[in-house]
């Protein structure tokens, strides 16, 4: 298990990168940017006019070797030479909530979440729901990159995002606080209506493809189903979390 008392930047900062996700962080009044990192390639008008907005907006500009962008962007493809560190205010590591004088009461987290735009949809929905936290995992997640922004319409900038290394490290830290831990799975007996909560309660939200993982699953409180009396087997990953949240503003009313 990883040093989590270290807060890393990505515990702090969203990364943007690309000219125009760098310059619409720099014009949303919204947003504080710390800083904007350009390639000693960059040069021309799309760069000045990068320099201008950010000189505008009081931001720090650093140059760096276009091959340093490109690991810091974790895109090679697509970063264009600039990237923006963003101020996400209500991230934080998962052991920092933990520790809070009140911890988060309910919380998502995500294992094996791969595809951005599932992730994306996730933070909004948790986020429009009030959800305490959602917690996105360092490794097996889809980074949160621009693709994870545009997919949240913007609100993942301020999600409640909880983070640490992995969904079993997390798991581990929640079992050990005393959270019930919970799983969506179709052939679950109790359903999501049904189960009876405990005062802490976290959903594990399983990947695509494969669903909830054995690291995971094997430190699972108990399973829960959706019911569906239509014909479909399941729902996408970002439907089931949006039927869950909601389920959870109602039971809070």
């Amino acid at each position: 298990m990883g040093d989590e008392s270290t807060i890393s930047p990505k515990d702090r900062f969203l990364t943007v990168y690309g000219r125009k996700p760098v310059l619409e962080a720099l014009a949303d009044d919204g947003l504080r940017v710390d800083k904007v990192i350009l390639a000693d390639t960059a040069r021309g008008p799309g760069a000045a006019e990068i320099q201008r907005a950010a000189k505008a907006a009081g931001v720090p500009v650093q140059r760096a070797s276009a091959h340093r962008v490109k690991v810091l962007a974790g895109n090679g493809k697509q970063d264009q030479g600039v990237l923006a560190d963003v101020v996400a205010p209500r991230m934080r590591a998962l052991s920092a909530a933990l520790a809070d004088r009140r911890p988060p009461a309910r919380v998502l987290l995500l294992d094996g979440i791969t595809t951005p735009a599932n992730v994306g949809m996730i933070l909004r929905t948790a986020t429009a729901a009030g959800l305490d936290g959602v917690i996105v995992p360092r490794r097996g997640v889809a980074a949160l990159d621009p693709l994870v922004v545009k997919a949240s319409a913007g609100v993942a900038f301020r999600a409640p995002v909880l983070r640490c290394g992995s969904a079993r490290e997390a798991a581990e830290m929640l079992a050990e606080a005393g959270y019930g831990l919970y799983a969506l799975g179709a052939s679950a007996r109790t359903t999501l209506f049904d189960v009876d909560l405990p005062q802490r309660a976290a959903f594990v939200l399983g990947g695509e493809t494969d669903g909830v993982g054995p690291e995971v699953g094997e430190l699972v409180t108990e399973w829960l189903s959706i019911p569906m009396p239509g014909d479909a087997e399941s729902l996408n990953v970002s439907a089931a979390a949006a039927v869950l949240s909601f389920e959870l503003v109602r039971r809070g009313r």
